[in-house]
């Protein structure tokens, strides 16, 4: 049975185990990405500045440039980054599959392109690759079919399965009581955001909590709100009496909660600005040294005689002038010691750090993929410049696809189905899963790192058989075609099937003998008549072969 004690317990454990990582994250907001981050419990100000440690902004400007290269890399807006299909491969070639397929990919690449998902994809992105997790909720929408609405490090908690997946989310917010009343009504929200109501105190701030986990205590021959396989509860906090904002349900997890990386039973993850904050921190020390150091070198620490004290100190300033009595006049006003930094030396170390924070986000390669929109950079180009790095991204681009990108798009089609904007599936499909592929540029630059293995063993073959021809027995040319084509992302309907191979080459070949025949059988009446012609007088062979020669 629902109760507010079995909700704020679960609330509870949630957060107690988000904080033991909250130290970290607060570390990386502070010194990778400032504006990011959420970790106040007593009041809803966000305004206040927070990059008081940043002097060198090296690593916010490495955490933008990798969301920008994952937003171009794995989910473009200007460019298709995933197709719909089917297992069997001889079925997606069937036209009215095919051409349904086709259609329902496009509807939904315009789903996408009318909400505001792709603002909040970049959103997400740099927030894995900066604290390791990330959180968005993809939500129905009245004008644009769904809305996505992310969640920064902190505000939020999550849960995880037996699979290790996540599966509950709990958070808390801070709204207005002009935003509680308008979304939750009147007679839903406690009795002092009523009397606030009434009283015309608007901008009042209301702390909530929200939880969303797999519902328990649902009826499963009931299909209403509260009982789908997700429950969705908000309650306002510090209140006593068993009432609640909301509650409603889910037909799927709606929550998108990807990791760059966990071990084992993690809940959160890691990512590149786990490996970059020891160098984040080391940066910004570096260049305060320096900036002292040029401080002192242009404004020195000095030595004056007392008497100048007495005379009104030392006066600094260009075209300053300082007092001190005559008799002093030999010792004068005078740096208390050499400065001389090597700032060279220290510009070139600082440099060196910088570049092991690029390297740690990946720019080289991010920047590049964020040019390739308008570049039109193939994916061969990106898999022969960082064959390394997508080696080393490609259990991140696994885990990406299978918690961020494979849940949007099943949240994306299950609500397009119940609206009615999924036309009617060919009777073929009925009772059969869809599969997805990426086709992004990244995904594809992934597979084709593995092509270059197959050119170099083909053309290594071809020298060899030079020398013995026969060589070129061990090699499958049409398992090498496959494979080749299927890295390369080339659509199935390029690639003729075996069966179809085989028809073809069987005709090839009869039309060969056939043709082979006719020679032969040209041959042989060319020769009979030439026999015809051939005269049997005199001495010539023929004529003494048959004996009707002269003797």
């Amino acid at each position: 049975m629902l109760t507010r004690q079995k909700l704020e317990r679960r609330w509870k454990e949630l957060f107690d185990e988000q904080n033991t990582w909250k130290p970290t994250w607060q570390d990386l907001a502070r010194y990778i990405l400032p504006r990011r981050g959420f970790f106040l419990t007593d009041s809803p100000n966000r305004g206040e500045r927070k990059d008081n440690f940043i002097i060198d902004g090296t690593p916010i400007r490495a955490a933008r440039v990798l969301a920008a290269g994952m937003m171009s890399g794995l989910t473009s807006p200007s460019r298709p980054w995933f197709k719909l299909g089917v297992a069997d491969p001889d079925l997606s070639k069937f036209a009215p599959v095919r051409f349904w397929l086709d259609e329902v990919q496009n509807r939904m690449m315009a789903v996408y392109s009318m909400s505001n998902i792709y603002n909040a994809l970049h959103s997400v992105y740099e927030e894995v690759g900066a604290f390791g997790t990330a959180a968005m909720i993809v939500l129905e929408d009245f004008d644009d079919i769904i809305r996505g609405r992310t969640f920064t490090i902190g505000e939020y908690a999550l849960g995880t399965g037996p699979d290790l997946r996540v599966n509950a989310l709990a958070r808390q917010l801070w709204m207005t009581v002009a935003q509680l009343v308008q979304e939750f009504g009147i007679d839903n929200v406690s009795l002092g955001v009523k009397n606030a109501w009434e009283n015309n105190q608007l901008g009042r701030w209301v702390n909530v909590y929200h939880l969303i986990e797999p519902n328990d205590d649902r009826i499963h021959d009931l299909k209403d709100a509260r009982n789908k396989p997700f429950r969705s509860v908000y309650w306002e906090a510090g209140t006593s009496e068993e009432k609640y904002l909301r509650v409603s349900g889910f037909d799927e997890f709606p929550v998108m909660a990807p990791r760059w990386d966990i071990v084992g039973a993690d809940i959160y993850g890691k990512g590149p600005g786990w490996d970059a904050l020891g160098d984040s921190k080391q940066l910004q020390k570096m260049q305060e040294d320096k900036l002292m150091a040029l401080d002192k070198l242009v404004n020195p620490p000095m030595t004056a005689p007392a008497s100048v004290l007495r005379a009104g100190g030392v006066n600094l300033l260009p075209g300053g002038v300082t007092f001190h009595d005559e008799t002093m006049s030999h010792v004068g006003v005078k740096p208390t010691y050499q400065i001389n930094p090597d700032l060279q030396g220290i510009t070139l170390a600082i440099q060196e750090v910088q570049q092991a924070i690029r390297e740690t986000f990946f720019s080289d390669l991010f920047l590049m993929l964020a040019q390739s929109d308008r570049r039109q950079m193939t994916a061969r180009e990106v898999a022969e410049r960082h064959e390394e790095k997508l080696l080393m991204l490609g259990p991140v681009l696994e885990r990406l696809e299978s918690e961020l990108l494979d849940p949007l798009i099943d949240r994306t089609f299950s609500i397009m189905n119940r609206n009615g904007l999924i036309p009617p599936p060919p009777r073929e499909l009925q009772g059969m899963y869809l599969k997805v592929e990426y086709i992004s540029v990244l995904a594809q630059a992934q597979k084709m790192v593995g092509t270059t293995s197959i050119e170099r063993m083909l053309v290594f073959a071809q020298s060899v058989a030079a020398a013995k021809p026969d060589v070129l027995d061990k090699i499958d040319f049409d398992e090498a075609i496959d494979q080749y084509a299927d890295m390369l992302g080339v659509p199935p309907g390029v690639i003729v099937s075996d069966d179809q191979v085989a028809k073809i080459r069987q005709a090839r070949a009869e039309q060969q003998a056939q043709m082979q025949a006719a020679q032969y059988a040209m041959a042989a009446v060319q020769g009979a008549k030439t026999l015809s012609d051939t005269s049997l007088e005199g001495k010539n062979a023929l004529a003494m072969l048959t004996g009707m020669g002269d003797t």
